[in-house]
C-alpha cells in the first residue's frame, strides 16, 4: 500500500456550516493532500470518494464527536521567559573568545575544518584535570528532609483518626483517672499504631528512592569524546574542561560546550529559557558578543539535541555550568499520584467517613441506652466502633505490598500501546538487500525471495557506481577508530546509514582516501520533517567541479527529480518510468524492507563556481531538477520474541498499533509479520475480491493504515473511526503526529503506553501514561522523556510488565478484600452489645490485635501469590476497557462540560472559573441530577475497591465470620452457665435502679435461668473465655478466607491456590501470636483472655471456615459465565511462534 493509498477512508464533503452534514458510508479522511507519493496518481488516479450510500451526521452527532477532543484544540504551547535576571547574572564568557584564544585558555587543540582529526586531550591529562576540578555532575536538588517525609506519612486519614481516638482516651483519663485507667493501654496502642504505620510507609519510601537511585546508576549518561586522537564513549561524569565532544540528534548535552563545527545543529533550550522552538547553533570562529543564553555558539548542559550534529569543546562542567549556577532551575520534588494511589486514597476516605458516621451514631445510641449519663464509657465504646471499622493495618499492608512488587516489575493498566518500529519492534540492524536502477532490479544477496529475473549486483553495472557514491558520500557516520581496517571498525550512526556505509565500504577500495578525495562543501542532514538528506561534494564532471547528492524517502526524492539515470544517461521521467517505479517500490516495500531513493545533480560551473555561497536559510542550494539514480532497500528484521509479545498483548485486550516514519507498504508488511495486522485493509480486500476500493464499506475491514500527511486534517468523528479499528498502523509520521495520536487516544479514555528509542519519539513518550524507552539503542532524549527504560531493549519485556502489573493489582485487591472481611464480625457484635444488649463480645484492644497482629502477617503474604491460572490474567480485558459505550459516556460528559463553560463574547476563549467557583461547584454537585446519573451509570471498569469486593467482604465472608464468632460466643457462655436470655438479663441490669454491673471482679452473684448461682470470678472467667473464642474464631475463619478470596477462575483448592507458602508462614505467625495472647496469663491484664479455654471450641469456627470455602466454590460457579464473557476472545490467525528472517539462503558476493 503506497503513501496515499494507505488511507482507507476520506471525507466526501467538508461543509463549513454547523448544520447537518452528509458523508458516505465508506467514510474517508479530509483534505485531498498532495502527498509526495507521486506514483499514486500515476497508477490509481484521484483518491476514491467512497460509495454513494449515505448516512446523516447531524449537528448533535458532530458536537458529540468533537466533545472529547475540544480541550486539545485549546491547548497551546507557550514559551514563557522565566528568570531572565538570573540568566543574565551567570558567569560564562568563553563564548566571546576566538578559536585561537579558546585553545590557549583551555590548553587543548581542535580542528574546525575537519573535527574528526582533532587530537583532544591525552588520557593522562584528562585524569589530572578530573582530580583537579572534580566530576562533571550537578549537586542534587534540595529534597524534603526525612522529618518532613515522616510527617507527610503520618498525616494520612487513618493515622489522624487513630491519633485523635488515642488522645480522647487520655483526655478521659484526666477526667476520671481511676475509672478510665484500663483505657491507658488502648490510647497508647492507638497512637503507637499511627506512628508505626507512618514509620513503615516512611521506611519503604526511603528504600524505594534507594532502589530508583541504583537503577539510574545502571544507566549513566554517556558522551562521545576525542581522547588521544580517538573517538571513544565515556561516562559524562568523566568529562573535563578542554575535552572535544561530538553531539548528535537525540543526545543530551553532557556539559557546557563551545561549538567549533556544526551541521544543521538544533538544540531544545526550553528547559532553561522557555523558548518553545528549537534553536539553531553555529560555529563562530571570532566568538559572539552576546548574553550567554543568546550566544549562537553555546550548548548548555542537560539541553537536548533535536537535529543535526556538532563538535564542541567543554568550557564548564558540573556546578559551574549554566544550569548549575541558576538555583531557581534546580528541580523540586513533585507529588504526582499514580491512579492506584488515587483509588487507595478514595477507599481510605470512604472507610474513614463510614467509621466516623457509625462512631457518632453509636455514641448517640449508647449514651441514650446502655450508658445513660456515662460519657466516658460511651466515648470509649465509640472509639471501639471506630477501631472496628478502620482497618488499621491496611496502610502498612498496601505500602509493603507495593514495595515487594516494585522489586520485581510493574506496568500500568494499559488499554492501548503505540509503538515505534525501527529499533523497537525490529533489530535496528539494516542490511542492503536490493537495488533498482535504470528500470532493472538487482540483488545485493542471493535470496530465494527474489524473482528469477532479478540480477546479481555488480559495481560495474550502469547506475551502481552512482548509488554507491551517494551511500558513501552522503553520510553522517563516524568511526570509533580509523587506524583499523574498514571491516573491523565500529560505526557510530543510525541503523540505516550504518547499513548503507557497510554496503558502500565493501565496494570502495580505500574508504578514508575516497572521503578525503571528495570533501563536503555543503550539507543538509536528514530530519523528520524533510525526510531527505542533501550533500554537495567536490566531485568533478564534464560540466563542473561540484556534485549534489540527495537520498531519503522515495516520494520526497522523486518529487525533486525531472530525469532518471538509464545506462549512464539522463532520461526524462515518463509515465512508463512511474509505472516501473511503482512496481519496484511495491516489490521492495511489500517485503517489509525500508526503501531509500537516491538522486544526483551535476552542478554546472557557470552557476555553482568555487566562490558560490550555499545557504540553507535563503534556499541557496539546488533543490530541483535532480536525476533519479534509483532505489535501495534495506531489511531490518523483527526482533526475536516480538511476534509472540504482540500476540500476547492482543489476547490481553490491549490494542497495539504501530506509529512509524516508514512508508505505509513497509510498515504494513512488517505489521503482518508480527501479529499487528491479521485482517484485511480496504486495499488488500480490493485486490483479493477484484472490487474497486471505493466500493468497499468501512465496516467490512478491521485493519487500517493511515498516512501521516492526512493526520492534520482529521475531524473528531474520523479519529473515533480510526480507533474503533482493532489493527492500526500510522506511517510516514512526524514527531508532532505521534504526539497528536497519543493525545487523541487519551481523549477517548485509553491508558496509552508508548515505546520508542529515537528523538522523534520523545514528545509522545513524555505525553503517554507510560513511556517506555530502550536502554541500549535509545537516545538520551527518549530516556529522559520515558517513565520506564527496558535495560535489555527487549520489547517482549513489556508483556512481563503487563502480566506483573495485573498480578500486583489482583494481589493488592485480594489483600484488601481479606483485610476488611473481619470488619463485619467486629462491628455487628458491638451493635448487639448496645441493641440487645449482651456482654461485650470483643474489646477494642482485641480488635486492634486482630487488625495489627495476625492480619498483618497474612495480608502481606499475598504479595507472593502466583497467577491463579497459567494465562488467566493475560486473557482478561483491561480493567478499564475502552469501548463504544465508555467512549459515548465520556463524550457526553465532555459535551456537558463544554456547554457550561463561560466564554469571552469577543474572542470566544474559555474564561477559567475562580477557585472559589470551583469549590462551590463541588459542594453543589451532589445535589444535581447529573451527578447521580454519572455516579450510578453502569460501568465495565474494575476499580481496586468495587461493589463486588465490598459485597464479598462485608455481606458474604463477613457475615459467615460474624455468625461463626457469635455461635462460638454463645456456646462458650452456655457451657459456663449463661443462656442467651441470661446474658441479656445480666446486661440490662445496668439500667436497673439501682444499677448492677456483672462480669467484673466486684460483681454480685448471678443466678441463671437454671437456678445456678455464679460468682463474680466465674462471671469474669466466662466473659474472658467468650471474648477469647470470638477473637480466635475470627482468626480461624480468616485462615480459610485466605484461600477463599483467591477463588475467581477456579475452586479454592489445588496447587495454584495453596501454592504460596508465604500464606502458610503468615498463618503460622498469626496462630502463634493469637495463642500467645490468649493463653499467656500475664497478658490478660491488658488483653483479657483465658488459658482455660478448651481447644475443642476451635472446631466451631473451623466448621464455618469450611462453609466459607463451600460458598467461595458456589460463587465461582455463579460468576463463571460473567468471567467467561469478560475474557478476550481468541483472535483468528495469530502466529505464536518465533519470527524468521525473510532473507533466506544468503551468501555474500
Amino acid at each position: 500500500m503506497d503513501g496515499a493509498h494507505a488511507i482507507s477512508e476520506k471525507s466526501a464533503q467538508f461543509p463549513q456550516d454547523d448544520g447537518d452534514i452528509t458523508v458516505t458510508r465508506a467514510v474517508a479522511f479530509p483534505g485531498q493532500l498532495e502527498h509526495d507519493d507521486a506514483h499514486w496518481k500515476a497508477t490509481h488516479g484521484a483518491r476514491p470518494r467512497g460509495v454513494e450510500m449515505k448516512r446523516e451526521l447531524t449537528k448533535e452527532d458532530k458536537e458529540l464527536a468533537e466533545a472529547g477532543y475540544e480541550h486539545l484544540a485549546r491547548q497551546k504551547t507557550t514559551g514563557e521567559q522565566e528568570g531572565d535576571s538570573k540568566l543574565d547574572d551567570v558567569d560564562i564568557r568563553e563564548h566571546k573568545l576566538a578559536f585561537a584564544e579558546l585553545e590557549g585558555e583551555l590548553d587543548t587543540s581542535f580542528d574546525p575544518k575537519d573535527p574528526g582529526l582533532s587530537s583532544g586531550l591525552s588520557t593522562d591529562e584528562a585524569k589530572a584535570r578530573l582530580s583537579r576540578y572534580g566530576p562533571n555532575i550537578l549537586t542534587p536538588p534540595k529534597k524534603k528532609s526525612a522529618l518532613r517525609k515522616y510527617w507527610d506519612c503520618l498525616m494520612t486519614m487513618f493515622n489522624i483518626l487513630l491519633i485523635i481516638a488515642g488522645i480522647l482516651e487520655y483526655i478521659l483519663l484526666g477526667i476520671n483517672f481511676k475509672g478510665n485507667f484500663p483505657n491507658t493501654y488502648l490510647g497508647g496502642i492507638l497512637i503507637g499504631v499511627a506512628f508505626l504505620n507512618a514509620f513503615i510507609e516512611f521506611y519503604q519510601l526511603q528504600k524505594s528512592e534507594a532502589i530508583l537511585a541504583s537503577f539510574l546508576a545502571m544507566i549513566p549518561p554517556s558522551s562521545r569524546v576525542v581522547r588521544d586522537g580517538t573517538i571513544m564513549t565515556i561516562p559524562a561524569a568523566e568529562l573535563v574542561k578542554g575535552d572535544i565532544v561530538l553531539v548528535r540528534s537525540g543526545d543530551k548535552t553532557p556539559a557546557d560546550l563551545i561549538v567549533f563545527a556544526a551541521s544543521d545543529l538544533k538544540v531544545d533550550n526550553s528547559s532553561l529559557t522557555g523558548e518553545s522552538e528549537p534553536q539553531e547553533r553555529f560555529a563562530r570562529p571570532d566568538g559572539v558578543d552576546a548574553r550567554p543564553v543568546e550566544a549562537e555558539n553555546l550548548l548548555f548542559n542537560s539541553t537536548l539535541i533535536v537535529n543535526g550534529e556538532g563538535w564542541g569543546v567543554v568550557v564548564r562542567t558540573g556546578d559551574h555550568t549554566l544550569i548549575g549556577q541558576i538555583a531557581a532551575l534546580t528541580g523540586n520534588e513533585t507529588g504526582k499520584q499514580s491512579p492506584l494511589a488515587v483509588e487507595i486514597g478514595r477507599f481510605v476516605m470512604m472507610v474513614s467517613g463510614i467509621a466516623i458516621l457509625f462512631a457518632i451514631i453509636f455514641f448517640v445510641v449508647g449514651i441514650t441506652t446502655v450508658y445513660k449519663g456515662k460519657g466516658e464509657q460511651t466515648v470509649t465504646f465509640a472509639v471501639s466502633i471506630l477501631v472496628a471499622f478502620v482497618p488499621e493495618g491496611l496502610p502498612s499492608v498496601v505500602t509493603l505490598l507495593l514495595s515487594i512488587a516494585a522489586k520485581r516489575m510493574a506496568a500500568q493498566n494499559l488499554t492501548l500501546l503505540a509503538t515505534d518500529k525501527t529499533g523497537t519492534l525490529t533489530r535496528n540492524q539494516m542490511t542492503v538487500t536490493n537495488l533498482w536502477s535504470g528500470l532493472r532490479m538487482y540483488s545485493a544477496f542471493q535470496s530465494n525471495n527474489d524473482t528469477d529475473d532479478t540480477e546479481a549486483f555488480s559495481i560495474g553495472t550502469p547506475g551502481m557506481r552512482e548509488m554507491v557514491d551517494i551511500a558513501a558520500l552522503n553520510s553522517h557516520v563516524k568511526f570509533d577508530r580509523t587506524d583499523l581496517p574498514f571491516e573491523q571498525r565500529k560505526i557510530l550512526g543510525d541503523a540505516t546509514e550504518t547499513g548503507l556505509i557497510r554496503f558502500a565500504g565493501r565496494q570502495i577500495q580505500d574508504y578514508d582516501a575516497y572521503q578525503k578525495q571528495h570533501p563536503k562543501v555543503f550539507e543538509i542532514p536528514f530530519n523528520s520533517s524533510n525526510k531527505w538528506a542533501l550533500v554537495i561534494v567536490e566531485k568533478s564532471h564534464q560540466q563542473g567541479l561540484l556534485t549534489a547528492y540527495i537520498k531519503g524517502a522515495p516520494e520526497r526524492v522523486l518529487a525533486k527529480c525531472s530525469t532518471y539515470l538509464r545506462d549512464g544517461k539522463e532520461v526524462p521521467i515518463t509515465d512508463e518510468f512511474k509505472a516501473e517505479y511503482d512496481q519496484a517500490y511495491d516489490y521492495m516495500a511489500s517485503r517489509g524492507h525500508r526503501v531509500i531513493a537516491c538522486a544526483q545533480k551535476l552542478l554546472p560551473s557557470d552557476v555553482y563556481n568555487s566562490t558560490y555561497e550555499f545557504n540553507k536559510t535563503d534556499n541557496k542550494y539546488p533543490s530541483t531538477e535532480y536525476c533519479f539514480c534509483g532505489l535501495i532497500s534495506l531489511e531490518d528484521p523483527p526482533k526475536h520474541g516480538v511476534r509472540e509479545a504482540i500476540g500476547t498483548l492482543r489476547l490481553a485486550g490491549i490494542k497495539v498499533m504501530m506509529v512509524t516514519g516508514d512508508h505505509p507498504k513497509t510498515a504494513e508488511a512488517i505489521a503482518r509479520k508480527i501479529n499487528l495486522i491479521l485482517g484485511e485493509t480496504k486495499e488488500t480486500l480490493s485486490k483479493k475480491t477484484g472490487r474497486p476500493v471505493e466500493e468497499i464499506y468501512d465496516d467490512e475491514v478491521d485493519a487500517i493504515v493511515i498516512h501521516g500527511d492526512d493526520i492534520d486534517g482529521l475531524q473528531g468523528w474520523q479519529w473515533d473511526q480510526i480507533f474503533a479499528k482493532n489493527e492500526i498502523v500510522f506511517a510516514r509520521t512526524s514527531p508532532q503526529h505521534k504526539l497528536e495520536i497519543v493525545k487523541r487516544a487519551q481523549a477517548l479514555g485509553h491508558i496509552v503506553g508508548v515505546t520508542g528509542d529515537g528523538v522523534n519519539d520523545s514528545p509522545a513518550l513524555k505525553k503517554a501514561d507510560l513511556g517506555i524507552a530502550m536502554n541500549i539503542s535509545g537516545s538520551d532524549v527518549s530516556k529522559e522523556a520515558a517513565n520506564m527504560i527496558l535495560l535489555d531493549d527487549n520489547f517482549a519485556s513489556t508483556v512481563k510488565g503487563v502480566a506483573e502489573g495485573r498480578q500486583i493489582f489482583v494481589n493488592l485487591k485480594r489483600s484488601i478484600q481479606y483485610t476488611i472481611s473481619h470488619s463485619t464480625p467486629e462491628v455487628i457484635p458491638q451493635l448487639l452489645y448496645v441493641v440487645v444488649p449482651i456482654p461485650l463480645p470483643l474489646s477494642a484492644i482485641l480488635i486492634l490485635v486482630i487488625d495489627l497482629g495476625f492480619e498483618l502477617f497474612v495480608a502481606l503474604s499475598f504479595a507472593w501469590d502466583k497467577p491463579e491460572t497459567k494465562d488467566g490474567l493475560m486473557r482478561m480485558a483491561p480493567r478499564k476497557p475502552v469501548n463504544e459505550r465508555s467512549i459515548t459516556s465520556l463524550k457526553k460528559r465532555a459535551l456537558r462540560r463544554t456547554k457550561t463553560l463561560r466564554r469571552d463574547p469577543e474572542t470566544n476563549e474559555v474564561i477559567r472559573p475562580s477557585r472559589f467557583s470551583q469549590y462551590m461547584a463541588r459542594i453543589k454537585a451532589p445535589f444535581t441530577r447529573e451527578f447521580w446519573e454519572d455516579a450510578l451509570e453502569p460501568s465495565e471498569n474494575e476499580t481496586l475497591v468495587d461493589g463486588k469486593l465490598l459485597s464479598y467482604a462485608y455481606l458474604e465472608a463477613g457475615v459467615i465470620e460474624m455468625l461463626g464468632a457469635l455461635v462460638a460466643y454463645f456456646v462458650v457462655f452456655f457451657k459456663n452457665g449463661f443462656t442467651p436470655g441470661d446474658l441479656r438479663r445480666a446486661q440490662t441490669a445496668l439500667n436497673n435502679k439501682p444499677s448492677i454491673t456483672y462480669f467484673t471482679n466486684s460483681s454480685p452473684d448471678f443466678t441463671n435461668s437454671r437456678g445456678q448461682v455464679l460468682s463474680a470470678s466465674e462471671q469474669v472467667e466466662a466473659l474472658a473465655k467468650a471474648q477469647s473464642i470470638v477473637y480466635l474464631s475470627i482468626f480461624i475463619i480468616q485462615c480459610f478466607n485466605v484461600f477463599a478470596v483467591k477463588a475467581k477462575f477456579r475452586f479454592p483448592f489445588g496447587k495454584s491456590i495453596v501454592g504460596n507458602y508465604y500464606n502458610f508462614a503468615g498463618i503460622l505467625g498469626g496462630a502463634c501470636l493469637g495463642i500467645f495472647i490468649i493463653y499467656t496469663p500475664p497478658l490478660h491484664v491488658v488483653f483479657g483472655g483465658s488459658f482455660h479455654l478448651s481447644p475443642l471450641y476451635w472446631l466451631i469456627p473451623a466448621a464455618f471456615g469450611v462453609l466459607l470455602l463451600v460458598w467461595a466454590s458456589i460463587r465461582v460457579l455463579l460468576m463463571r459465565k460473567s468471567i467467561e464473557q469478560s475474557r478476550v476472545k481468541d483472535i483468528k490467525g495469530l502466529m505464536m511462534f518465533p519470527t524468521m528472517r525473510t532473507m533466506s539462503m544468503r551468501s555474500k558476493h
